[in-house]
Protein backbone atom coordinates (compact mmCIF):
# COMPACT_ATOMS: atom_id res chain seq x y z
CA UNK A 1 0.00 0.00 0.00
CA UNK A 2 1.49 3.48 -1.35
CA UNK A 3 1.54 6.13 1.40
CA UNK A 4 -0.95 9.97 1.29
CA UNK A 5 1.55 11.59 -0.12
CA UNK A 6 2.28 9.59 -3.56
CA UNK A 7 -1.69 8.83 -3.89
CA UNK A 8 -1.48 12.63 -4.46
CA UNK A 9 0.62 11.82 -7.21
CA UNK A 10 -0.15 8.63 -8.97
CA UNK A 11 -3.80 7.47 -7.85
CA UNK A 12 -6.58 6.91 -10.59
CA UNK A 13 -3.19 7.26 -13.50
CA UNK A 14 -5.45 4.02 -14.87
CA UNK A 15 -8.07 7.13 -16.12
CA UNK A 16 -4.99 8.76 -18.40
CA UNK A 17 -4.83 6.44 -21.86
CA UNK A 18 -2.07 8.74 -22.83
CA UNK A 19 2.04 8.89 -22.61
CA UNK A 20 0.98 12.24 -21.27
CA UNK A 21 3.11 12.28 -17.86
CA UNK A 22 0.68 15.03 -16.45
CA UNK A 23 -3.43 14.27 -17.28
CA UNK A 24 -4.54 15.76 -20.35
CA UNK A 25 -7.81 18.28 -20.68
CA UNK A 26 -10.57 16.56 -22.07
CA UNK A 27 -12.06 19.69 -23.04
CA UNK A 28 -14.86 18.19 -25.35
CA UNK A 29 -18.91 17.69 -24.46
CA UNK A 30 -19.32 14.53 -25.69
CA UNK A 31 -17.60 11.02 -27.38
CA UNK A 32 -17.81 9.55 -30.59
CA UNK A 33 -19.95 6.09 -30.06
CA UNK A 34 -17.98 2.92 -29.96
CA UNK A 35 -18.20 0.64 -32.83
CA UNK A 36 -19.75 -1.47 -30.35
CA UNK A 37 -23.18 -0.82 -30.20
CA UNK A 38 -23.56 -2.71 -26.82
CA UNK A 39 -20.39 -0.96 -25.48
CA UNK A 40 -21.91 2.62 -26.37
CA UNK A 41 -25.00 1.41 -24.27
CA UNK A 42 -23.20 0.47 -21.27
CA UNK A 43 -21.59 3.67 -21.55
CA UNK A 44 -24.56 5.99 -21.51
CA UNK A 45 -25.93 4.23 -17.96
CA UNK A 46 -22.86 3.27 -16.50
CA UNK A 47 -22.27 5.20 -13.28
CA UNK A 48 -19.66 8.33 -13.93
CA UNK A 49 -18.64 6.77 -17.42
CA UNK A 50 -15.66 8.88 -18.65
CA UNK A 51 -16.50 8.65 -22.26
CA UNK A 52 -19.87 9.37 -22.84
CA UNK A 53 -20.93 13.04 -22.13
CA UNK A 54 -19.48 15.27 -20.05
CA UNK A 55 -22.49 15.70 -17.04
CA UNK A 56 -22.43 12.08 -17.03
CA UNK A 57 -18.44 11.65 -16.60
CA UNK A 58 -14.49 12.90 -17.77
CA UNK A 59 -11.45 11.14 -17.95
CA UNK A 60 -9.74 14.39 -15.90
CA UNK A 61 -12.54 14.62 -13.26
CA UNK A 62 -12.25 10.56 -12.80
CA UNK A 63 -8.66 10.69 -12.15
CA UNK A 64 -9.34 13.76 -9.49
CA UNK A 65 -12.41 11.77 -8.30
CA UNK A 66 -10.16 8.33 -7.23
CA UNK A 67 -7.37 10.33 -5.14
CA UNK A 68 -10.13 12.05 -3.28
CA UNK A 69 -11.26 8.53 -2.92
CA UNK A 70 -7.93 6.99 -1.61
CA UNK A 71 -7.58 10.00 0.71
CA UNK A 72 -10.69 9.65 2.53
CA UNK A 73 -10.60 5.70 2.93
CA UNK A 74 -14.15 5.63 0.67
CA UNK A 75 -14.99 2.92 -1.88
CA UNK A 76 -15.83 6.20 -4.66
CA UNK A 77 -15.88 9.92 -4.81
CA UNK A 78 -17.98 12.58 -7.15
CA UNK A 79 -16.64 15.85 -8.35
CA UNK A 80 -19.15 19.02 -8.86
CA UNK A 81 -18.41 22.17 -9.94
CA UNK A 82 -18.89 23.39 -6.34
CA UNK A 83 -19.05 22.86 -2.61
CA UNK A 84 -22.56 23.99 -2.23
CA UNK A 85 -23.40 21.58 -4.98
CA UNK A 86 -21.60 18.54 -2.88
CA UNK A 87 -23.46 19.58 -0.01
CA UNK A 88 -26.90 19.72 -1.31
CA UNK A 89 -26.56 17.31 -3.93
CA UNK A 90 -25.37 14.84 -1.84
CA UNK A 91 -28.14 15.90 0.88
CA UNK A 92 -31.07 15.54 -1.50
CA UNK A 93 -29.51 11.87 -2.25
CA UNK A 94 -30.67 11.02 1.51
CA UNK A 95 -33.67 12.84 2.32
CA UNK A 96 -37.02 13.47 0.62
CA UNK A 97 -40.68 15.40 1.82
CA UNK A 98 -41.53 14.32 5.10
CA UNK A 99 -37.98 13.25 6.49
CA UNK A 100 -35.87 14.78 9.40
CA UNK A 101 -32.30 15.97 9.80
CA UNK A 102 -30.19 16.41 12.43
CA UNK A 103 -27.16 19.31 12.32
CA UNK A 104 -25.45 21.51 14.11
CA UNK A 105 -26.01 25.13 15.46
CA UNK A 106 -22.53 26.72 13.64
CA UNK A 107 -22.39 25.73 9.40
CA UNK A 108 -20.90 27.12 6.43
CA UNK A 109 -23.37 29.81 5.61
CA UNK A 110 -24.40 28.53 2.59
CA UNK A 111 -24.67 25.12 3.94
CA UNK A 112 -26.89 26.73 7.12
CA UNK A 113 -29.30 28.72 4.42
CA UNK A 114 -29.82 25.35 2.34
CA UNK A 115 -31.35 23.87 5.87
CA UNK A 116 -33.13 27.13 7.09
CA UNK A 117 -34.86 27.65 3.55
CA UNK A 118 -34.62 25.24 0.52
CA UNK A 119 -34.98 22.00 2.56
CA UNK A 120 -38.26 23.97 4.80
CA UNK A 121 -39.61 24.54 1.11
CA UNK A 122 -39.72 20.73 0.02
CA UNK A 123 -41.08 19.09 3.18
CA UNK A 124 -37.84 18.40 5.29
CA UNK A 125 -37.57 19.67 8.96
CA UNK A 126 -34.57 20.53 10.56
CA UNK A 127 -33.06 20.53 14.08
CA UNK A 128 -30.10 22.58 15.50
CA UNK A 129 -27.86 21.24 17.94
CA UNK A 130 -24.99 22.37 20.03
CA UNK A 131 -22.18 20.53 18.24
CA UNK A 132 -20.47 19.99 21.40
CA UNK A 133 -23.07 18.33 23.45
CA UNK A 134 -22.99 14.69 22.47
CA UNK A 135 -26.41 14.23 24.36
CA UNK A 136 -27.68 17.00 22.03
CA UNK A 137 -27.70 14.88 18.55
CA UNK A 138 -29.21 11.68 19.83
CA UNK A 139 -32.00 13.81 22.07
CA UNK A 140 -33.11 15.63 18.87
CA UNK A 141 -33.22 12.22 16.70
CA UNK A 142 -37.14 11.44 15.64
CA UNK A 143 -38.88 8.34 14.22
CA UNK A 144 -38.75 10.19 10.52
CA UNK A 145 -34.53 11.31 10.82
CA UNK A 146 -33.22 10.03 7.87
CA UNK A 147 -29.57 12.39 8.03
CA UNK A 148 -27.12 13.43 10.66
CA UNK A 149 -25.05 16.14 9.14
CA UNK A 150 -22.15 17.57 11.02
CA UNK A 151 -18.90 20.39 10.05
CA UNK A 152 -16.03 19.85 12.19
CA UNK A 153 -14.40 22.44 12.64
CA UNK A 154 -16.92 24.44 12.71
CA UNK A 155 -16.85 27.35 10.52
CA UNK A 156 -15.87 30.59 11.59
CA UNK A 157 -15.87 29.51 15.51
CA UNK A 158 -13.91 26.39 15.21
CA UNK A 159 -16.04 24.10 16.96
CA UNK A 160 -15.15 20.43 17.16
CA UNK A 161 -17.45 17.47 16.81
CA UNK A 162 -16.91 14.04 18.37
CA UNK A 163 -16.63 11.82 15.00
CA UNK A 164 -17.08 8.90 16.65
CA UNK A 165 -19.87 9.68 18.67
CA UNK A 166 -21.58 10.18 15.69
CA UNK A 167 -20.66 7.59 13.67
CA UNK A 168 -21.89 5.13 16.31
CA UNK A 169 -24.95 7.12 16.58
CA UNK A 170 -25.92 6.73 13.45
CA UNK A 171 -24.77 3.23 13.20
CA UNK A 172 -27.30 2.29 16.01
CA UNK A 173 -30.23 4.24 14.78
CA UNK A 174 -29.75 3.54 10.74
CA UNK A 175 -29.57 7.04 10.16
CA UNK A 176 -26.65 8.15 7.37
CA UNK A 177 -24.09 10.60 8.59
CA UNK A 178 -22.44 13.12 7.08
CA UNK A 179 -19.79 15.16 7.64
CA UNK A 180 -18.09 18.74 5.77
CA UNK A 181 -14.37 17.49 6.17
CA UNK A 182 -13.29 20.76 4.16
CA UNK A 183 -11.79 22.78 7.18
CA UNK A 184 -9.54 19.69 8.41
CA UNK A 185 -8.89 17.84 5.09
CA UNK A 186 -8.06 14.67 4.42
CA UNK A 187 -4.23 15.24 5.77
CA UNK A 188 -5.27 16.24 9.10
CA UNK A 189 -8.68 14.50 9.52
CA UNK A 190 -10.20 11.01 8.12
CA UNK A 191 -13.89 10.98 9.12
CA UNK A 192 -14.42 7.38 7.84
CA UNK A 193 -12.46 5.98 10.18
CA UNK A 194 -15.17 6.98 12.39
CA UNK A 195 -18.00 5.36 10.80
CA UNK A 196 -19.08 8.60 8.83
CA UNK A 197 -20.59 7.41 5.78
CA UNK A 198 -19.91 10.33 3.33
CA UNK A 199 -17.36 13.01 3.68
CA UNK A 200 -18.30 16.26 1.40
CA UNK A 201 -15.80 19.23 0.51
CA UNK A 202 -15.54 22.25 -0.77
CA UNK A 203 -12.59 21.25 -3.07
CA UNK A 204 -11.92 24.86 -3.83
CA UNK A 205 -10.59 25.70 -0.39
CA UNK A 206 -7.69 23.43 0.93
CA UNK A 207 -7.35 20.67 -1.93
CA UNK A 208 -7.41 23.36 -4.90
CA UNK A 209 -4.86 25.40 -2.68
CA UNK A 210 -4.35 28.07 -5.63
CA UNK A 211 -7.94 30.06 -5.25
CA UNK A 212 -7.87 29.35 -9.16
CA UNK A 213 -11.23 27.29 -9.32
CA UNK A 214 -14.57 26.17 -7.45
CA UNK A 215 -15.27 22.72 -6.94
CA UNK A 216 -16.93 20.12 -4.59
CA UNK A 217 -16.63 16.42 -3.92
CA UNK A 218 -18.49 13.99 -2.44
CA UNK A 219 -17.07 11.02 -1.00
CA UNK A 220 -18.76 7.32 0.07
CA UNK A 221 -19.68 4.05 -0.68
CA UNK A 222 -19.95 2.81 -4.58
CA UNK A 223 -24.36 2.71 -3.92
CA UNK A 224 -23.97 5.92 -2.19
CA UNK A 225 -21.95 7.85 -5.03
CA UNK A 226 -24.18 6.35 -8.00
CA UNK A 227 -27.52 7.55 -5.80
CA UNK A 228 -25.63 11.07 -6.10
CA UNK A 229 -24.58 10.86 -9.52
CA UNK A 230 -28.06 10.15 -10.20
CA UNK A 231 -29.25 13.41 -8.41
CA UNK A 232 -26.44 14.95 -10.14
CA UNK A 233 -27.48 14.39 -13.82
CA UNK A 234 -30.46 16.30 -13.14
CA UNK A 235 -29.32 19.14 -10.86
CA UNK A 236 -26.63 19.68 -13.34
CA UNK A 237 -23.68 20.99 -11.51
CA UNK A 238 -21.02 19.34 -13.50
CA UNK A 239 -17.07 20.38 -12.75
CA UNK A 240 -15.54 21.49 -15.92
CA UNK A 241 -12.71 19.76 -17.22
CA UNK A 242 -10.39 22.26 -17.01
CA UNK A 243 -11.17 23.01 -13.27
CA UNK A 244 -10.74 19.39 -12.80
CA UNK A 245 -7.78 19.45 -14.19
CA UNK A 246 -6.76 22.55 -11.71
CA UNK A 247 -7.84 20.13 -8.98
CA UNK A 248 -5.81 17.73 -9.91
CA UNK A 249 -2.57 19.89 -10.21
CA UNK A 250 -3.00 21.43 -6.53
CA UNK A 251 -3.99 18.25 -5.04
CA UNK A 252 -0.47 16.73 -5.95
CA UNK A 253 1.25 19.41 -3.10
CA UNK A 254 -1.62 18.69 -0.74
CA UNK A 255 0.11 17.67 2.16
CA UNK A 256 3.20 19.77 2.22
CA UNK A 257 1.08 22.66 1.74
CA UNK A 258 -1.25 21.74 5.00
CA UNK A 259 1.47 21.23 6.67
CA UNK A 260 3.66 24.79 6.52
CA UNK A 261 -0.14 26.38 7.21
CA UNK A 262 -1.05 24.08 10.20
CA UNK A 263 2.66 25.49 11.26
CA UNK A 264 2.17 29.01 10.59
CA UNK A 265 -1.58 28.62 12.53
CA UNK A 266 -0.42 27.30 15.55
CA UNK A 267 2.51 29.55 15.52
CA UNK A 268 0.45 32.58 14.94
CA UNK A 269 -2.40 31.72 17.31
CA UNK A 270 0.20 31.20 20.12
CA UNK A 271 1.55 34.62 19.09
CA UNK A 272 -1.91 36.03 19.37
CA UNK A 273 -2.82 34.63 23.32
CA UNK A 274 -0.13 36.98 24.49
CA UNK A 275 -1.03 40.06 22.40
CA UNK A 276 -3.35 42.60 24.51
CA UNK A 277 -5.27 43.51 21.90
CA UNK A 278 -6.73 40.36 21.26
CA UNK A 279 -9.69 39.20 24.14
CA UNK A 280 -9.86 35.42 22.67
CA UNK A 281 -8.35 33.25 20.03
CA UNK A 282 -10.46 30.48 18.14
CA UNK A 283 -7.45 27.87 17.23
CA UNK A 284 -8.16 23.88 17.75
CA UNK A 285 -4.08 23.24 18.16
CA UNK A 286 -4.27 25.50 20.91
CA UNK A 287 -4.01 24.00 24.96
CA UNK A 288 -6.66 26.80 25.24
CA UNK A 289 -9.49 25.35 23.02
CA UNK A 290 -12.11 23.63 25.00
CA UNK A 291 -12.06 20.81 23.15
CA UNK A 292 -8.57 20.18 22.61
CA UNK A 293 -7.88 16.54 23.92
CA UNK A 294 -10.90 15.41 21.17
CA UNK A 295 -8.90 17.34 18.63
CA UNK A 296 -5.81 15.04 19.66
CA UNK A 297 -7.98 12.09 19.18
CA UNK A 298 -9.55 12.58 16.30
CA UNK A 299 -7.39 14.78 14.04
CA UNK A 300 -3.63 14.44 13.22
CA UNK A 301 -2.85 17.97 12.84
CA UNK A 302 -4.79 21.71 12.94
CA UNK A 303 -6.05 23.25 10.08
CA UNK A 304 -4.94 26.88 8.75
CA UNK A 305 -8.35 28.47 9.97
CA UNK A 306 -8.20 30.22 13.73
CA UNK A 307 -10.54 33.16 14.71
CA UNK A 308 -9.77 36.00 17.35
CA UNK A 309 -11.46 38.34 19.00
CA UNK A 310 -10.34 42.40 18.82
CA UNK A 311 -10.87 44.24 22.21
CA UNK A 312 -13.78 46.37 23.32
CA UNK A 313 -17.32 46.16 23.98
CA UNK A 314 -19.55 45.25 20.67
CA UNK A 315 -19.43 48.86 18.65
CA UNK A 316 -15.51 49.37 19.31
CA UNK A 317 -14.72 45.74 18.58
CA UNK A 318 -16.44 46.15 15.74
CA UNK A 319 -14.21 49.12 15.15
CA UNK A 320 -11.44 48.13 15.95
CA UNK A 321 -11.84 45.22 13.40
CA UNK A 322 -12.36 47.37 10.59
CA UNK A 323 -9.53 49.50 11.54
CA UNK A 324 -7.20 46.19 11.56
CA UNK A 325 -8.53 44.91 8.66
CA UNK A 326 -7.61 48.38 6.88
CA UNK A 327 -4.30 48.73 8.33
CA UNK A 328 -3.33 44.75 7.01
CA UNK A 329 -0.69 43.93 4.34
CA UNK A 330 -0.23 40.69 3.53
CA UNK A 331 -3.51 39.49 4.71
CA UNK A 332 -6.00 40.12 2.15
CA UNK A 333 -9.80 40.79 2.76
CA UNK A 334 -11.46 38.10 0.63
CA UNK A 335 -13.93 35.61 0.57
CA UNK A 336 -13.41 31.68 0.72
CA UNK A 337 -10.23 29.65 2.52
CA UNK A 338 -7.11 27.38 2.40
CA UNK A 339 -4.92 29.01 -0.44
CA UNK A 340 -1.27 28.96 -0.19
CA UNK A 341 -2.05 33.08 0.49
CA UNK A 342 -3.07 34.23 4.07
CA UNK A 343 -6.87 35.74 3.72
CA UNK A 344 -8.75 37.65 6.42
CA UNK A 345 -12.83 38.61 6.71
CA UNK A 346 -15.05 40.19 9.54
CA UNK A 347 -18.00 37.18 9.47
CA UNK A 348 -20.31 39.90 10.96
CA UNK A 349 -20.15 42.16 7.59
CA UNK A 350 -19.60 39.31 5.80
CA UNK A 351 -22.74 36.98 6.60
CA UNK A 352 -25.08 40.06 7.42
CA UNK A 353 -27.51 38.86 5.23
CA UNK A 354 -27.49 35.48 5.92
CA UNK A 355 -27.77 35.68 9.63
CA UNK A 356 -29.76 38.28 11.91
CA UNK A 357 -28.77 39.09 15.46
CA UNK A 358 -30.00 35.65 16.88
CA UNK A 359 -28.43 33.33 14.48
CA UNK A 360 -25.03 35.30 14.42
CA UNK A 361 -24.82 34.86 18.40
CA UNK A 362 -26.14 30.77 18.12
CA UNK A 363 -23.14 30.67 15.48
CA UNK A 364 -20.37 32.64 17.88
CA UNK A 365 -20.10 35.34 15.38
CA UNK A 366 -19.70 38.66 17.26
CA UNK A 367 -18.86 42.38 15.95
CA UNK A 368 -15.26 42.27 16.83
CA UNK A 369 -14.44 38.48 15.46
CA UNK A 370 -12.03 38.21 12.64
CA UNK A 371 -11.66 34.95 11.26
CA UNK A 372 -8.63 33.91 9.39
CA UNK A 373 -7.11 31.42 6.40
CA UNK A 374 -3.57 31.26 7.19
CA UNK A 375 -1.23 30.61 4.30
CA UNK A 376 2.28 29.40 3.43
CA UNK A 377 3.95 32.65 3.73
CA UNK A 378 6.94 33.09 6.43
CA UNK A 379 5.72 33.34 9.46
CA UNK A 380 7.64 36.13 10.50
CA UNK A 381 5.78 38.36 8.05
CA UNK A 382 2.41 36.96 9.32
CA UNK A 383 2.98 37.91 12.68
CA UNK A 384 4.74 41.27 11.40
CA UNK A 385 1.66 42.20 9.49
CA UNK A 386 -0.82 41.94 12.47
CA UNK A 387 1.65 43.63 14.47
CA UNK A 388 1.24 46.91 12.63
CA UNK A 389 -2.41 46.11 11.81
CA UNK A 390 -2.93 45.61 16.17
CA UNK A 391 -1.09 48.60 16.51
CA UNK A 392 -2.64 51.06 19.51
CA UNK A 393 -5.22 48.64 20.60
CA UNK A 394 -5.11 47.74 23.39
Amino acid sequence: MSHLETDLIHQGRAFNDSKAVVTPIYQTSTYYADEDLQQYIVAATETKHPTFYHRHGNPTNSQAAAILASLEKTEDALLLATGMAAISTAILAVVKQGDHVVTQNSLYSGAMLFFKEFLSDYGVTVTHVDQTDNAAFEHAIQQNTKLIYVETPSNPNLDVTDLEYIGQLGKKHGITTMVDNTFASPINQTPSDYGIDIIVHSATKYLGGHSDLTAGAICGSKEFIHKAWRRSLVLGASLSPFDSWLLLRGMKTLSMRVKQINSNALALAKWFEKHPAIKHVAYIGLRSHPQYELVAEQMRGGTGMLCIEILGDDDQAYQHAQQVLNKLQIFANAASLGGVESLVVHPASMWGSHHDKSQKKTSGITPGMLRISVGIEHIDDLIGDFEGALEGIG
